[in-house]
C-alpha cells in the first residue's frame, strides 16, 4: 500500500524502482536512479498494456492521484481514449500558429478572386505577427479561452484593441467552420469593445492654405508625394485609393477615374478639372501615376505620409493628419447642400450612414437653426420679452 511517508522515504536504486499501490490497481510510483518521483498507472485497452505518467510526486498528492487513476480507469472500461492516446492528439493539435497559417492562405485565394484587398491582408499579418503570434501563436486552438484573449488586448490602446479583436473574432469564426473548435465557442465572443472618440477635426480654409503653401515648397524635393496628397485634398478619396490610380485607370476626356478595388469594390469617380490638372503633370514613368520611379512600384503609403506630416509641421499644424482631408472634404460637401445619396457616392461607402452623419453636423438647415436659435438667446439675455424673438424659418409658432 502506497503512502505518503512511503513515497517520501523510498530510496533510488542503481536502477529504476516501482512501488505499486494496493488500493487502486495499476497505480504506482516509479522511482529513476537519479531520485524522480512519479505517478504512473498500468492498463490494458485493445488487448495491449500501456504505461501513462500521470505527474511528477511532487506536484499532486497520493488522494488526488488515487482519483484520477480511478477515473481514467473508468473511461477506459467505457471505450474512452486511454491517457497516453489523449497526450498524442494533444501534441498534434493544431496551434493557432497553424491556423493562421491556413488563414493566410485563404486570404491569399480570396485576393486572387477580387474578394480581399492587399492592404487588407497585409494588416491582417501586421497585427498577427506583432500581437497575437506571440501571445497565444503555440497555443493550441481548442484551448484559447475568452479569458486568454482578454489579457492579449488589455495593454493595447482603444483602436488597437477593437480591430485586433475584429480580426480574432473572424480568425476563430473561420477555425470553427474548418472544424478545428468546437461551434459557437469563440473566445472573442463577449470581449468587450474598448469605446473610440470619433475623430472629427477638419481644416479651416487659413490652414488649408499653409498646408498648400508648405507643400509648394516640397513639391521639387518630394513631387509624386505632394501631388498624390494634393489629389486626395481635391478629390477627398482615400490616400490608399490615389496611391493605387494607373493611367489606364484615367480618362481625361470624361473626367472619370475608374476605381477597380475600393472597399466598396469597382467604382467610376468623377473628377474635377483641379484634379485633373494634376494628374496630368505627373511623368509617364511606369504604370503608376504617383511613383517613385524604383522599377513598376507605386510610391509608398510610409514616405507619402511622411512628407504629409513634414508640410503639416511647417504649417504649423501638427495636430492634423492624413485622413483628415478626407473629412474636410466631405464635410465641405454637406455644408453646400449636397444631398445624402451623393455624398455616398463621393465618400465610396456603401450605405448612407456616414453621409448622413456629416449632413446632419453640418448641414445648411442645422446652421440656420443654430444661427437663429443663438439671435433669440441673444436678444432675451439683452432684455427683450419672450414675444419679442423671431420664430425660427420653417417652425409653426403655434
Amino acid at each position: 500500500m502506497l503512502t505518503a511517508k512511503r513515497i517520501r522515504d523510498a530510496k533510488p536504486g542503481p536502477k529504476t524502482a516501482i512501488l505499486w499501490d494496493g488500493q487502486v490497481k495499476g497505480l504506482g510510483v516509479r522511482i529513476t536512479p537519479g531520485g524522480a518521483k512519479s505517478f504512473i498507472l498500468n492498463y490494458r485497452t485493445g488487448g495491449r498494456e500501456r504505461r501513462a505518467t500521470l505527474a511528477r510526486c511532487s506536484e499532486v498528492s497520493l488522494q488526488a492521484v488515487r482519483e484520477r487513476a480511478g477515473r481514467e480507469l473508468a473511461a477506459i472500461r467505457a471505450g474512452e481514449s486511454d491517457p497516453l492516446e489523449r497526450r498524442r492528439e494533444a501534441k498534434e493539435a493544431p496551434t493557432v500558429n497553424d491556423g493562421l497559417d491556413r488563414f493566410f492562405a485563404y486570404c491569399d485565394e480570396r485576393i486572387a478572386t477580387g474578394r480581399l484587398t492587399d492592404r487588407t491582408a497585409t494588416e491582417y499579418r501586421r497585427q498577427a505577427n506583432r500581437v497575437i503570434r506571440p501571445a497565444i501563436g503555440r497555443r493550441a486552438i481548442a484551448d484559447v479561452t475568452r479569458q486568454d484573449i482578454e489579457r492579449m488586448v488589455a495593454p493595447l490602446p482603444a483602436v488597437t484593441r477593437n480591430r485586433l479583436l475584429a480580426l480574432v473574432s473572424k480568425l476563430f469564426a473561420m477555425f470553427e467552420a474548418w472544424e478545428l473548435r468546437s461551434q459557437r465557442t469563440n473566445p472573442a465572443r463577449g470581449v468587450e469593445r474598448a469605446k473610440e472618440e470619433p475623430r472629427d477635426r477638419i481644416l479651416q480654409p487659413s490652414e488649408l492654405g499653409a498646408l498648400g503653401a508648405a507643400l509648394d515648397r516640397l513639391a521639387d524635393k518630394y513631387p509624386p508625394a505632394v501631388a498624390a496628397i494634393r489629389v486626395a485634398a481635391l478629390t477627398g478619396l482615400r490616400i490608399s485609393e490615389v496611391l493605387a490610380i494607373r493611367w489606364e485607370d484615367v480618362n481625361p476626356e470624361a473626367g472619370v477615374l475608374v476605381i477597380p478595388a475600393s472597399k466598396t469594390g469597382r467604382r467610376m469617380q468623377p473628377l474635377s478639372g483641379a484634379a485633373l490638372d494634376v494628374l496630368a503633370g505627373q511623368p509617364r514613368i511606369n504604370s503608376w501615376v504617383f511613383t517613385n520611379g524604383y522599377g513598376d512600384a507605386a510610391a509608398g503609403y510610409k514616405h507619402v505620409r511622411r512628407i504629409f506630416t513634414e508640410a503639416a509641421s511647417a504649417a504649423g499644424l501638427a495636430d492634423v493628419r492624413l485622413h483628415d482631408l478626407r473629412r474636410t472634404v466631405m464635410t465641405s460637401a454637406a455644408a453646400s447642400g449636397i444631398g445624402v445619396h451623393v455624398l455616398r457616392d463621393l465618400l465610396g461607402h456603401r450605405t448612407t450612414a456616414m453621409a448622413d452623419r456629416y449632413i446632419r453636423r453640418t448641414g445648411g438647415a442645422l446652421v440656420d437653426a443654430t444661427e437663429q436659435s443663438g439671435a433669440a438667446m441673444a436678444a432675451m439675455l439683452g432684455g427683450e420679452k419672450r414675444g419679442e424673438v423671431v420664430p425660427l424659418k420653417g417652425v409653426d409658432a403655434r
